[in-house]
């Protein structure tokens, strides 16, 4: 389900690459959406992804406004756990809490665009 969405943000991404950057936040528009459908519900990314999209303009201020998602985090333990089975993993996004709380379940999204070109 969730290639039903990303696929047509993939497209316009593609087409996109040939026009001038316009879009005031980093990441983009397209992008943003991109990772909203990758880790929200479809109804929550579609919300999100639109109300971004109506402050990309010259009324907003732009700059970083990283997509936020509600993830209640795996422990630490299971972590090594899967590493130790399954050996060195790449990470590709990292969630950082936005707030301090030791219960919080709202975490940015952060993409290792390194990880993606990194050969081993």
């Amino acid at each position: 389900m969730r290639n039903f969405w990303i696929i047509p943000i993939k497209g316009y991404q593609y087409v996109s690459r040939m026009l001038p950057a316009s879009c005031r936040y980093y990441p983009t528009c397209s992008e943003y959406a991109a990772w909203q459908f990758e880790f929200n519900s479809p109804a929550k990314a579609l919300a999100s992804s639109t109300f971004r999209i109506m402050r990309c303009n010259q009324f907003f201020k732009g700059g970083i406004d990283y997509p936020l998602i509600d993830i209640v985090p795996q422990k630490p333990s299971s972590i090594l756990t899967f590493n130790a089975e399954y050996g060195k993993i790449d990470i590709l996004y990292w969630f950082v809490p936005k707030n301090t709380d030791s219960n919080n379940t709202h975490y940015y999204i952060l993409k290792d665009f390194d990880a993606i070109n990194r050969t081993t």
